[in-house]
C-alpha cells in the first residue's frame, strides 16, 4: 500500500469502530500494520532523499575539483613564470601559450600578447609608484595622441552688488598640449652564465635592470619637459616662470612666481647643488632653511649650481614646483614590452634583450613651475 492508500484506509477504520458491532481489536490489529508500513514507506523516502542529496554532493565537489583556473591564477604560477622566463630567453612564446592552453585559460588570452606574470606586473607597477617624480605627475592609459586643454588666460571673477549692472562676462583662451607617444628603449646583452638562470631569478635579473633605466629615462624626460617649457605661454604650450639665482634664497624667491594652484610643491636639484644650498645656510651662521622646508628630489640631469656657465649660456639648477601640472600617457599600460635578439651579437656569445615601452608626456599647466637658473656672464 502507498502512503496515500493507508490514509484512505485509517479513515475507513475510524469509521467502522463507531460502528455497532464492530470487531474493535481486529480493526485495532489492522491499525497497527497500517502505521507500521507507513513508518517503513518514510524511513524509505528519507533514505532515498539522503542518497539525491549526497550524490549531488559529490558532483558539485567533482566539478569543483574540475574548475579551471582564472588567467590571474595561471600569472601567478611557478609553471608560468619559468615559461615566462624562457621567453624571455628565447623569444619563443610557445611554451607560455602551452601553458595557457592546458590550464583552461580563454583562447582569447591565448591568441594575444603574452601576457606578463603578475609578480612582473607588481613589481613594475611599484617601480612607477616608488620614483619621487613619476608617483607625482597625472599618469593616464589612454590610447593614440592624447590633447589635453589648459588655461592660457581668464578674466577673474567679480563681485556683483545687489541692483548694480551685471558683471562683464568671463573671458577664457584655451589652449592644447597635444601628448605623442615615443618609445623608451632599454636593451641589454647578457652572457651565457645569466641565461643559464632559471625561473624567477632570471626574471629578476633582467627586469631589475629594464625597469629600472625605464623608470629613470622617463623621469628624466619630465624634468627635460618642465626646464624646456616657455616663459610665456602659447596656444600649445603652458608657461613656467625662470628666476635667477642669486643665493641662499633662491628657492623662495621661486615660490614667490607660481601661480595659487600651484599646492604639492617639491624641489628637484642636483645632489651637488644641495651641498651648494645647504653650505650657504651653514655659512650664514644662523638658522635657515634654505629649502623652506619643501621636500628635495633628486635628479642628476640639471646642472649643478656650483658649474659656472659659458658667456652667454644658462644652466638649469633646480626645479620649484607643483608636478601635478605634468601629464603621463601610457597608451599600453606600464609593462615593457621584451624582444630577444640573438643574432646580431652571435659572434661574441651574447643574447641582446629590449625592453621598450611607449609614453607620451609635458606640462599641462601654467603657473605650476619655476625653474632656478644661473647666467654665464
Amino acid at each position: 500500500m502507498t502512503l496515500e492508500e493507508i490514509e484512505v484506509r485509517c479513515t475507513q477504520i475510524a469509521e467502522e469502530m463507531k460502528a455497532e458491532g464492530a470487531d474493535l481489536e481486529k480493526l485495532n490489529a489492522e491499525v497497527t500494520e497500517l502505521e507500521e508500513r507507513k513508518a517503513s514507506l518514510i524511513a524509505e523516502q528519507k533514505k532515498a532523499q539522503a542518497e539525491v542529496v549526497a550524490g549531488a554532493g559529490n558532483e558539485i565537489e567533482k566539478q569543483e575539483e574540475r574548475k579551471m583556473p582564472t588567467l590571474a591564477e595561471v600569472r601567478s604560477s611557478e609553471q608560468y613564470v619559468n615559461a615566462y622566463a624562457e621567453y624571455l630567453k628565447t623569444g619563443d612564446d610557445a611554451e607560455c601559450r602551452s601553458v595557457l592552453t592546458e590550464t583552461g585559460t580563454s583562447s582569447s588570452a591565448a591568441s594575444a600578447g603574452v601576457p606578463v606574470p603578475t609578480v612582473v606586473e607588481e613589481r613594475i607597477r611599484t617601480a612607477w609608484d616608488n620614483d619621487e617624480i613619476l608617483s607625482r605627475v597625472r599618469r593616464t592609459g589612454i590610447k593614440g595622441n592624447l590633447k589635453v586643454g589648459f588655461e592660457l588666460s581668464a578674466t577673474e571673477a567679480a563681485i556683483h552688488a545687489e541692483g548694480a549692472a551685471a558683471p562683464t562676462e568671463e573671458t577664457l583662451n584655451l589652449g592644447i598640449v597635444t601628448l605623442v607617444p615615443e618609445t623608451i628603449k632599454k636593451w641589454l646583452t647578457v652572457s651565457d652564465e645569466v641565461m643559464d638562470l632559471h625561473g624567477q631569478a632570471f626574471i629578476d635579473y633582467v627586469m631589475d635592470e629594464i625597469e629600472y633605466r625605464i623608470v629613470k629615462k622617463a623621469a628624466d624626460e619630465i624634468v627635460d619637459d618642465i626646464v624646456s617649457s616657455p616663459t610665456t605661454a602659447t596656444k600649445t604650450a603652458p608657461a613656467i616662470a625662470k628666476v635667477e639665482s642669486t643665493g641662499i634664497a633662491d628657492v623662495v624667491n621661486a615660490i614667490s612666481a607660481l601661480s595659487d594652484e600651484a599646492r604639492n610643491i617639491v624641489v628637484i636639484m642636483n645632489k651637488a647643488s644641495y651641498a651648494y644650498y645647504k653650505g650657504l645656510a651653514i655659512a650664514a651662521s644662523y638658522a635657515v632653511d634654505p629649502f623652506d622646508g619643501l621636500e628635495v628630489i633628486f635628479n642628476n640631469t640639471l646642472d649643478s649650481a656650483t658649474d659656472t656657465p659659458a658667456s652667454g649660456s644658462v644652466n638649469n639648477i633646480a626645479i620649484v614646483g607643483d608636478l601635478d601640472g605634468v601629464q603621463a600617457n601610457f597608451p599600453n599600460g606600464y609593462e615593457p614590452t621584451i624582444k630577444y635578439d640573438d643574432l646580431s651579437l652571435a659572434e661574441s656569445d651574447l643574447v641582446k634583450i629590449v625592453g621598450r615601452l611607449p609614453m607620451a608626456h609635458g606640462v599641462t599647466a601654467s603657473g605650476r613651475f619655476a625653474v632656478i637658473t644661473k647666467t654665464g656672464e
